[in-house]
């Protein structure tokens, strides 16, 4: 026993002291017993302590690695409780100046909403894309209009099926993104002068579609962790004449939260109860850092009140601009508003990313994704730690690839985006996640981007900037 103890203990200082990375893997059983001269029991014993300290994890027919979450030194945000009134918005100008900012490849993309693209499987997806432009069938222009190409809407119904929920492919409506996902289903529900529930901080495109429509929206509290408030949303529901919920439970962009299960199954009796439709934004739920995905709401609808949208921009094929609406009872409805607006998602798309998911690759790119994410989460969060002011609050997510910093009060993160790009650094900064601009002191940083010593770098100076203002 003192034996694997020792090692154990040994082990974990390397990790402690870090020598040992996130991510990095340990001695083979082989290695360890010829390096320490201890037998292979004692090794496997070791680790398997190590592993239910939670400081590494076996992966399957690669050996043992250290985790990439590791402590949490620093305490999370604050959860702000928005006033409970409806508001008309006027977000999108000042949003889209913001936006503007981080298309430049110069600058560091702390600020995007996108991960580095050269973690996905491109260059395969682009033989399955030729392949699928070499067979099209002419007949396929009018058979794939909405609601979209049959075997793609197959393969997602087998992936709902795979996650707890069964969806038929006939409720299933192709769209050319998430994004035109949540405008056809907004679309569907209500009319110009409607109220919306909307999570908050939200994600912006949630609040630049209800401004286009001509929609008021509801500020419900999400937790940086827990998502959204159940007894909120509850209280709004009983005051207010709400036509629909926008929210994001899983990952949400942009405080990574997550609702818990049995949130999700209160809020979806909820919401049942006052007959009120759910718009699920759940692009990011194939990001979890976990052994388990989350529960899918879907699963949970036994009402046909969900409308779940997502697309493969996050999990597959960014830049390839096709998600879908399972939605339930609004099938017929959301099929519609795509008809009458764009038609149809470009067709060898729908065809290749049928054939991709067929041949079954997707499970294997995800796992490799999940683990890359999950160590440049550590990878980031360890250099918060170390150069960002005293006072910083940091939620860590289980997932996705965004972080949600509440800064000192004293912070204005508006400020401190130009200061960043003065600086070479793009930054998201906290009122564009608010219809009232809210979270003047917390912003949204991306680390979907693998670690170097020019994001380091701007991590030091962003730190830098932020005490300036302290």
């Amino acid at each position: 026993m003192s034996l694997y103890h020792d090692f154990a203990d040994r082990t974990a200082k390397l990790i402690s002291d870090g020598v040992l990375r996130p991510g990095d893997r340990l001695l083979s059983v082989r290695q360890a017993c010829r390096t320490h001269t201890i037998s292979p029991i004692t090794v496997t014993q070791a680790y398997h302590l190590l592993e239910s300290r939670g400081l590494v994890e076996a992966r399957p027919k690669s050996g043992y690695f250290v985790r990439a979450r590791l402590g949490r030194k620093l305490p999370e945000p604050n959860m702000i409780h928005p006033a409970g009134a409806a508001t008309a918005l006027a977000v999108s100008d000042f949003i889209f100046q913001i936006l503007d900012s981080v298309r430049d490849p110069a600058i560091v993309p702390f600020g995007s909403s996108f991960p580095d693209p050269r973690l996905y499987p491109l260059d395969k997806l682009g033989r399955f894309l030729a392949g699928a432009a070499r067979k099209l069938d002419p007949l396929a222009t009018v058979t794939d209009l909405p609601p979209g190409n049959e075997e793609l809407r197959r393969q997602l119904a087998l992936r709902y099926l795979a996650h707890g929920a069964s969806v038929a492919p006939q409720e299933i409506v192709v769209t050319s993104g998430a994004m035109e996902g949540l405008n056809l289903c907004l679309q569907a529900l209500t009319n110009p002068g409607d109220l919306i529930a909307i999570e908050s901080p939200t994600f912006y495109a949630g609040l630049q579609a209800s401004e286009r429509l001509g929609l008021k929206v509801i500020e419900i509290p999400s937790h940086p962790r827990e998502g959204v408030s159940i007894g909120a949303l509850a209280d709004a529901l009983r005051r207010h004449p709400i036509k629909a919920c926008l929210f994001m439970l899983n990952f949400s962009n942009p405080t990574g939260s997550r609702v818990s299960d049995g949130n999700k199954r209160a809020l979806v009796a909820l919401l049942n109860k006052h007959r009120v439709p759910l718009i699920e934004d759940d692009v990011y739920a194939e990001l979890y850092f976990g052994r388990e995905a989350p529960l899918c709401s879907k699963a949970m609808d036994t009402d046909g009140l969900v409308l779940h949208v997502s697309s493969f921009a996050k999990s597959l094929a960014p830049g390839y601009r096709v998600g879908w609406v399972a939605a339930g009872r609004y099938a017929k409805a959301v099929q519609r508003q795509k008809f009458a607006t764009s038609l149809a998602t470009a067709v060898p798309i729908q065809i290749a990313l049928a054939d991709y998911l067929k041949q079954g690759g997707f499970d294997n790119h995800l796992r490799q994704l999940r683990r890359q994410l999950a160590v440049q989460e550590a990878q980031f969060v360890a250099g918060i730690e170390e150069h960002f002011p005293a006072g910083t609050r940091l939620a860590r997510p289980d997932g996705g690839y965004f972080l949600w910093l509440e800064l000192p009060q004293q912070v204005d993160t508006l400020r401190l985006h130009e200061e960043a790009l003065s600086s070479g650094i793009s930054i998201a900064p906290g009122p564009i996640f608010s219809a009232k601009r809210e979270f003047a002191n917390c912003l949204r940083l991306n680390f979907g981007h693998p670690a170097t010593p020019r994001q380091r770098e701007a991590l030091i100076t962003l730190g830098g900037l932020i005490r300036r203002q302290l």
